[in-house]
């Protein structure tokens, strides 16, 4: 085996590109935020983080008050299915940038904000990890190819827990990591910090003790594999690794606790009841293929088969090569080694010729953080999840949100290496032409292959620039032309928004796409009219009217009948809502369709009566 090396650190460049990368998303999100609407559980996480901040306020005013086990139950009681971390923020940032500083033009975004700068981070993390584990081609293109995932790309900009929990379930990840590379007391720790905080933000972060478990046991089984009869060192790899799960055990609880004021009295029956709410959720509506599943069994190719219908099709190929290429450098050489000690001396067979490929093997590099099996078990526990046919598939893809970071460092591992051999083909055609041009009678070389053209080219930035271009400018041109309908986008292995309609692919949920029928709302709607919101939460129509995104006169109504129109969110479960405003209304003629490539996603009912 190679010697390890302690990682070179990140340069100050680095942190400056990280940044770059997070103030860029951030802006992003937050300029493509005024016509995206509120989802369902936004709207009920507005009003918890309501009560926390008025909580807040009093702690401010009578600590002794706000701390009384009647207060705090008062408060923290609502939305206690989930944690109250990320709720906490988005009190605190209506509370101060919007309500004392005014920051933002429209309430809703001061809710939404800290989930965009977390969204942001994890950009940044993805960047920095990728440069570290690897190189700064690879960082950067595996943070664009995260970034831009029509998806995540949607649930970045949302006051909801599901873009949070990727960054901070990547951190806890990436401090576990350095924490086996780095050695010390600090990342150990670290991990037992940021393992809190994902215990604090959603309950995804169970996994997470998995994923380290099973790199820790993966990691220690690869040593045996390689040299088992050779002289032990002393046994670092594990010692780091127990040093952070022991973190994660202990310390990452007391930070759990400490950051959620509904546990802080009946503990155990409330982390039972926590506990019991996600391990029996009840099942939503979702059609699949065609079909509306409801109950179990659930389809087990949901998971993988929305993965390829939803991420751009470059970032998964990517991927599988990245995968691909890591596999044959981490696995075969272990194997063949084991193979080898097995062949008896003089031997042959399969077994005398692993031996002889493990002689004819380089070793890879000693890696003590053990990337790819960190990367690769991160995506594996996540989607093994979907193996069972009892777990729900409400939600689409962003219940398997936190592999995204890992799948795109592969794909960013992948490109790396295609941008290393694009430069070695560079450097052989400018061998060959030097060659050609150094024969007797040879003319002067072409002015297009130059060799000192070619000598720029293969060690300057525009190979690395001219692939990433190519790679890249899929992702982004599905992202950006996706919004704000990105439930409602799919990739050409599909056949894009039109083939997933007819495949029978879920269109929309949450009700969120009411935000993109607001001006013919405001233009249609008489004085003091009605409208039937449908799947919309009244607290997120409520949102519309304080942003000032819909006239203040418009009411919101939970009945068709009666109403001057009816909004209808297509889903295949929810058709009877569309009969009963065929019914209300007289007609079957929508007046006002809207969605993405000519698939209807959200329709506007007119009363003709009214």
């Amino acid at each position: 085996m190679t010697r390890a090396a302690r990682p070179a650190p990140l340069a100050l460049a680095d942190g400056a590109i990280a940044l770059a990368f997070a103030a860029a998303y951030v802006a992003l999100l937050l300029a493509t935020a005024g016509d995206l609407g509120y989802s369902r559980d936004e709207g009920f996480y507005f009003v918890a983080a309501n009560r926390y901040g008025a909580w807040f306020q009093a702690l401010l005013e009578a600590p002794r008050v706000a701390l009384a086990p009647a207060a705090v139950d008062a408060a923290w009681s609502v939305n206690h299915e989930h944690p109250g971390l990320i709720k906490s923020l988005f009190a605190l940032s209506n509370l101060l940038l919007q309500k004392r500083l005014g920051l933002f033009a429209m309430e809703g975004t001061s809710y939404r904000f800290p989930a965009m700068v977390l969204s942001g981070a994890g950009v940044a993390l993805v960047y920095l990890w990728g440069t570290q584990a690897r190189d700064r081609i690879a960082g950067a293109s595996a943070a664009v190819l995260f970034a831009m995932m029509p998806r995540y790309f949607y649930h970045a900009h949302l006051a909801c827990f599901d873009a949070p929990i990727v960054t901070v379930w990547a951190l806890c990840a990436y401090a576990y990591w350095r924490a086996l590379r780095d050695g010390g007391a600090l990342w150990p720790v670290l991990t037992g910090i940021t393992f809190g905080l994902a215990l604090d933000t959603k309950h995804n972060s169970w996994f997470l003790p998995i994923v380290c478990v099973a790199h820790a046991v993966g990691m220690e089984l690869r040593a045996r594999l390689v040299a088992p009869a050779a002289p032990r060192r002393p046994p670092t790899g594990a010692r780091r690794s127990l040093a952070a799960l022991a973190a994660m055990a202990t310390i990452g609880p007391v930070v759990f606790y400490a950051l959620w004021p509904w546990i802080w009295r009946d503990t155990l029956p409330r982390l039972r009841e926590y506990a019991s709410f996600h391990l029996h959720h009840e099942y939503y509506n979702m059609e699949f293929l065609g079909r509306n599943h409801w109950t179990p069994p659930m389809p087990r190719a949901y998971a993988p088969v929305m993965t390829a219908a939803t991420v751009p099709v470059v970032t998964l190929c990517l991927f599988v090569a990245g995968l691909c290429a890591s596999a044959r450098e981490r696995l075969v050489y272990p194997l063949a080694c084991a193979a080898a000690r097995l062949a008896p001396p003089g031997g042959g067979g399969a077994l005398a010729a692993a031996r002889a490929l493990a002689a004819r093997l380089r070793p890879p590099a000693h890696d003590p953080g053990g990337t790819a099996l960190l990367w690769f078990l991160a995506i594996a526990a996540v989607y093994g999840a979907w193996l069972s046919p009892s777990t729900p598939i409400f939600g689409g893809t962003k219940h398997w949100m936190t592999a995204y970071p890992f799948i795109a460092l592969f794909a960013g591992a992948a490109f790396s290496a295609a941008v290393r051999r694009a430069r070695v083909a560079l450097r052989a055609l400018l061998r060959a032409r030097r060659g050609a041009s150094a024969r007797p009678g040879a003319g002067a070389p072409a002015r297009a292959l130059r060799p000192a053209a070619l000598e720029r080219a293969a060690r300057g930035p525009l190979v690395p620039a001219l692939l990433g271009a190519a790679v890249v400018a899929a992702p982004i041109a599905e992202t950006l032309h996706a919004h704000p309908w990105a439930l409602s986008s799919y990739t050409p292995l599909v056949g894009g928004a039109p083939g997933a309609a007819t495949l029978g692919l879920n269109r929309s949920f949450w009700g969120y796409t009411t935000g993109a029928v607001v001006d013919y709302l405001n233009e249609h709607v008489p004085p003091r009219g009605t409208v039937y919101v449908h799947d919309t939460a009244g607290p997120a129509w409520e949102m519309l009217l304080r942003d000032g995104r819909l006239r203040k006169d418009i009411r919101g109504v939970g009945a068709v009948a009666g109403a001057d129109f009816a909004l209808y969110h297509h889903e295949k479960h929810m058709l009877g809502q569309a009969y009963q405003a065929w019914v209300a209304f007289g007609t079957t003629s929508p007046d006002h369709i809207a969605g993405l490539d000519g698939v209807p996603v959200i329709l506007v009912y007119r009363n003709p009566a009214r």
